[in-house]
């Protein structure tokens, strides 16, 4: 198949292009290279470096027609959808919804969507969550999320795009950036090799569910088939608070830092876990890399990549 990827530059879509690359299809990757990194991107993808909101963008869906479209390019940032909710919404729906518009328009066949299983439900009622619990996300960024996963409907539909919404869990592994305010496991591990003093946000109590990028990479290509148009949460079910993630990773790096705590984090809920049954039911999928062994296969990346 022609996939395009968009944000293919960026942590988690990078290791999605390979992967579809390995299995014989043809990738290509959009990337504005606003937070992803030419260095990530295969050699054997063609690379347009564009903005997912550009309007000229319907001569390349023109002149590719391209079968699925894995859509990854986003702000991400909960803090800074929080300070800039207008430039969160010009990138995570007017930029999708440009996208979009050219998918109908050339045949694109399928969308995939990456969504957020933490932001969109908002303070959770029930632990872990699954896909039918009600979404009040309590950030702009999870708000932008959902109304994309609103207009994927619409636009099934409408003009009967297929499409995956997969609702990720906190995702953490090599590529990911430790600059900005995403990403706490980079960003921890990036400091603490450096022997700097991370600051850990309010109590540290607040809970996420972290998954290994290569197991949310096998999601991606088992639900590239998939027919139906559904939504899946992408997550371990399991919840580990700031303090013990940093207690995990102050043990592997060994440098000996205390535990810094500073102001809480405006927009950030206190727990996010999420159940995964309906995808593995559907497809047999279970994360099979656990916290600490993720753990140590990104500090190792790290280490190297200093």
């Amino acid at each position: 198949m022609k996939i395009l990827v968009t944000g293919g530059a960026g942590f988690i879509a990078s290791h999605i292009a390979d992967a579809f690359i390995k299995d014989g299809h043809e990738v290509f990757i959009l990337d504005n290279l606003s937070t992803g990194f030419e260095k990530n991107i295969n050699p054997k993808a063609r690379f347009i470096y564009d903005d997912i909101g550009n309007q000229q963008l319907s001569k390349l869906f023109e002149e590719e027609k391209f079968d699925v479209v894995n859509h990854h390019a986003a702000q991400m940032d909960v803090r800074r959808s929080v300070a800039e909710p207008a430039y969160d919404a010009n990138t995570n729906i007017i930029g999708t919804i440009n996208i979009l518009q050219n998918c109908v328009k050339t045949g694109v066949k399928k969308f995939m969507f990456a969504s957020t299983g933490g932001a969109v439900y908002g303070e959770q009622k029930y632990f872990p969550a699954d896909e039918n619990h009600s979404t009040f996300p309590l950030s702009p960024y999870g708000i932008s999320k959902l109304a994309v996963e609103k207009y994927l409907f619409f636009y099934n539909v409408q003009y009967k795009l297929k499409y995956t919404v997969l609702r990720y869990a906190n995702i953490y592994g090599p590529r990911q950036n430790p600059f900005g305010e995403a990403g706490v496991v980079a960003i921890f591990t990036n400091k603490l090799l450096k022997g700097e003093q991370p600051l850990i946000n309010g109590s540290g109590l607040q809970t996420r569910d972290y998954v290994f990028v290569e197991d949310v990479v096998k999601a991606n290509q088992l639900s590239l088939g998939d027919e139906r148009s559904e939504i899946y949460n992408i997550g371990t079910g399991k919840e580990t608070n700031v303090n013990d993630l940093y207690g995990m990773l102050n043990n592997i790096i060994r440098k000996g830092q205390i535990e810094k705590h500073g102001p809480a984090a405006p927009g950030e809920q206190l727990r996010s876990v999420i159940a995964s049954d309906k995808f593995n039911h559907e497809f047999g999928w279970k994360p099979s890399t656990s916290l600490d062994e993720g753990l140590k296969k990104t500090v190792n990346y790290f280490q190297a990549n200093q």
